[in-house]
């Protein structure tokens, strides 16, 4: 999962089915915002993140007295969701459909960029960084123990240590030397005002802020 605007990398599951990857994301986004809503979510037109969003955030309505009483929870009216739905026909690209699944279908697309090309450009470059996620090679996970410890580094060295060319910003007082700052995700995201070296980052002890309760 990852954050448009920041290409902070926000989250991760590795599990055997789609719908247990979704559970796992929307619950650890809950986990870090417990009194906010859903994210406005964009994702393709495979998995359940419509189930899964209801299951972590959806309420049932209270009883009016009339008719069978709800028992399924219902999407509040500020959830954004939609679906980039891509169609193929012998490898190639057919058509695309966006689907709205949550939210005013004008607000929708007003608010989100109704596309997936920064999640799938992000797939590729964990190919690149981490060689256990290539498929068809010596280097593929056999181990799930492995497979987690090895992306969660590789997100922290994508958050902390990497450069984005489209986070840059310019400086203050630019020289012919100095014109543009660069940033990583967790720069834009406001985690750290610096690029970390991928020293500072495995010898640095974080700690945990207290969250509001």
């Amino acid at each position: 999962m990852i954050d448009t605007k920041t290409r902070l990398r926000v989250g991760r599951a590795i599990e055997k089915t789609e719908e247990e990857v979704a559970q796992n994301l929307m619950q650890q986004v809950k986990r870090y915002a417990p009194d906010a809503g859903p994210p406005a979510l964009v994702t393709d037109g495979k998995g359940a993140y419509r189930e899964a969003m209801l299951e972590t955030w959806g309420k049932v309505p209270e009883y009016g007295g009339r008719g069978a009483p709800p028992k399924l929870p219902r999407p509040g009216e500020d959830w954004y969701y939609a679906q980039i739905i891509k169609k193929r026909k012998g490898g190639k690209l057919e058509s695309v459909r966006i689907k709205i699944i949550y939210g005013d279908p004008e607000e929708v697309k007003k608010k989100l960029e109704c596309h997936t090309a920064y999640v799938e450009r992000t797939h590729l470059t964990s190919r690149q960084m981490n060689g256990r996620l290539v498929r068809k090679t010596l280097s593929f996970s056999k181990e799930l123990r492995l497979l987690q410890a090895a992306t969660a580094l590789e997100d922290a060295l994508y958050n902390f240590t990497r450069p984005v060319k489209t986070l840059r910003v310019e400086v203050a007082y630019p020289t012919e030397q100095v014109r543009w700052q660069q940033r990583t995700p967790a720069m834009a995201a406001g985690l750290t005002d610096h690029i970390w070296t991928p020293r500072e980052l495995l010898t640095t002890i974080l700690v945990p802020q207290p969250m509001n309760t």
